[in-house]
C-alpha cells in the first residue's frame, strides 16, 4: 500500500510509504486527510523532488459493476470497484407523467410548452448520468494521483446485420461512450482496447477472472482494469496490491412538489 501525497497547493505529487507518511506527520511535515475513503498526506514543505512517472487508471465498464485500477511501472496504488449508476431513465419518465398530471388538477404548475431540446445535439438524462459517474470518479483519483493516462476497455453496441449504421448512431450505449472518450481527451491521455485484448493480456499473465460478478473481490473486475492498466506502462506482470475499495454512488431523492399518493379526501400534502 502507498499513501498518496499532495503538496501545500492540493496538487498531487507521487505516493510514498506509508512508514515514510508516518515520520512525515510526527515530525510535522505533513498533515493527514481523507479523499473519500482514500487515506492522504499533504505536505507542509517544498517537496525535497518533482520527479513524476507515469500513473495511468485502467477502467474496465460494466452495466452492474466496474472496475477502477491506478498503476505505475513500479506499483499498483489503488483498486476500486464501483456500482453503476442506473435507473435515472425510470426517473426522468415518472417525473415527465406527475408534471403532466398536476396540469389537470388545481396546484402549482407550469404551462405546457414546446419541447426546446429537439432538434438539439444532447446526451440523454440517464446514459449522461451513468457515463458521468466514471467521469466524476476519474476526477477524484486525478486529485490525489498525478495522473497521465486513460485506459478503457472499449464495448460496442450490438448491431443488426441490415440497420449497422442506424443502431450505432443511436444506441445509448454509443451515445454515451463518445461523450465519455471526448472528455476523457480533454484531461488525460486515452487508451482503449478490445474486450478480446484484455483477455488475451489476462491470458498471457496467468491471472483468471471470476464468475461472481457482484463478489467484491479483485478478481471480479478490477483483475481487467489492472490489465489495462499493466498494457499502458508496463511493470511487473504479477499484481502487487489487490486490495479493492468499494464505493457506490449517492442515491440522492430530489425533492417533490407533491406527493405521488394522496391522502385522505384527495388532498396531497408538499413534499420537499
Amino acid at each position: 500500500m502507498f499513501v498518496p501525497v499532495v503538496d501545500k497547493n492540493q496538487r498531487p505529487l507521487m505516493p510514498t510509504k506509508p512508514s515514510r507518511a508516518r515520520k512525515w506527520i510526527r515530525d510535522k511535515k505533513a498533515t493527514p486527510f481523507w479523499k473519500n475513503g482514500v487515506f492522504c498526506v499533504r505536505l507542509n514543505i517544498d517537496p525535497s523532488d518533482r520527479y513524476f512517472q507515469e500513473v495511468v487508471v485502467g477502467v474496465d465498464p460494466g452495466s452492474k459493476k466496474e472496475g477502477f485500477t491506478v498503476k505505475s511501472e513500479a506499483h499498483t496504488y489503488l483498486n476500486v470497484q464501483a456500482d453503476a449508476h442506473s435507473g435515472i431513465g425510470k426517473k426522468v419518465a415518472k417525473r415527465r407523467e406527475l408534471r403532466r398530471s398536476r396540469r389537470s388538477r388545481k396546484c402549482p404548475n407550469r404551462k405546457n410548452r414546446t419541447n426546446r431540446l429537439a432538434n438539439t445535439e444532447r446526451v440523454p438524462a440517464g446514459t449522461r448520468a451513468r457515463w458521468d459517474w466514471k467521469l466524476r470518479i476519474l476526477d477524484w483519483l486525478s486529485k490525489v494521483y498525478r495522473v497521465t493516462h486513460v485506459c478503457v476497455e472499449d464495448i460496442r453496441a450490438r448491431t443488426i446485420e441490415r440497420a449497422k449504421k442506424w443502431n450505432t448512431s443511436f444506441s445509448p450505449l454509443e451515445v454515451g461512450k463518445q461523450w465519455f472518450y471526448t472528455e476523457i481527451r480533454k484531461r488525460w491521455q486515452l487508451r482503449t482496447l478490445q474486450g478480446w485484448q484484455t483477455q488475451e493480456i489476462r491470458d498471457r499473465l496467468g491471472l483468471k477472472k471470476s464468475s461472481k460478478k457482484f463478489a467484491e473481490t479483485f478478481d471480479a473486475h478490477c483483475v481487467d482494469s489492472w490489465c489495462l492498466a499493466y498494457h499502458t506502462v508496463g511493470g511487473s506482470g504479477v499484481p502487487d496490491n489487490m486490495n479493492l475499495l468499494c464505493v457506490s454512488p449517492i442515491p440522492i431523492k430530489r425533492r417533490e412538489l407533491h406527493r405521488q399518493q394522496e391522502a385522505k379526501g384527495g388532498l396531497r400534502t408538499r413534499n420537499f
